[in-house]
């Protein structure tokens, strides 16, 4: 059972219509972004803040970002966080090999040197203490500009608000997100956990 009860979607008129964004990215529209809206300044910040992170500004693509978060919320062991990321993944086109390959990211030939740069990041950066280091650097900057690096530090610092908010809350874990987490992350031992 969750911390916080979420409320109805219909609750706050602005938030709904701003949370019409998850429609596209998942869907339906969080329980996370539900239970936030007891306080609607939260919940639309979060989701303004979000539409803002998840922009295509560049190369990073829009299914690069997801699974950017995906390797952050694996890392910090959030479970809701890392079906949505997964889904959301796949509607953004991630290819099939890389999602059914997810966790072998780092030799699995799926995936380019640039998107392993950045997918280490993303492990390094949700790490405490933090673990970006030089190489990490030097890595990066072989293969993303200033800014797409920028990008993608919006999708791991996002995710870590929600990786906190999550795990804290045990927000309910949606239907469709769990078929999403059985699908790629089960081989590997994906629960649901507390987000029942």
């Amino acid at each position: 059972m969750p911390l916080v009860t979420p409320l109805d979607a219909s609750h706050d008129k602005e938030t709904a219509e701003l949370a019409e964004f998850f429609n596209e990215t998942l869907g339906f529209c969080p329980n996370s972004v539900l239970t936030m809206q007891r306080r609607p300044a939260i919940s639309k910040a979060f989701i303004n803040l979000n539409k803002a992170v998840m922009a295509n500004e560049g190369r990073v693509t829009s299914s690069l970002k997801r699974m950017i978060a995906w390797v952050s919320s694996n890392a910090t062991g959030c479970r809701y966080c890392q079906a949505h990321a997964i889904r959301a993944a796949e509607r953004y086109g991630a290819e099939q090999e890389q999602l059914d390959n997810i966790w072998e990211y780092r030799t699995h030939s799926a995936f380019s040197d640039a998107e392993r740069a950045a997918l280490d990041f993303s492990l390094a950066a949700s790490q405490v203490p933090n673990a970006v280091d030089a190489d990490i650097q030097k890595r990066l900057h072989e293969h993303w500009d200033e800014g797409e690096i920028v990008e993608m530090l919006g999708v791991i610092s996002l995710f870590g608000y929600l990786n906190r908010w999550n795990d804290s809350m045990g927000t309910t874990l949606e239907g469709d997100a769990i078929e999403s987490g059985n699908q790629y992350l089960g081989k590997h031992g994906f629960e649901v956990g507390k987000h029942v």
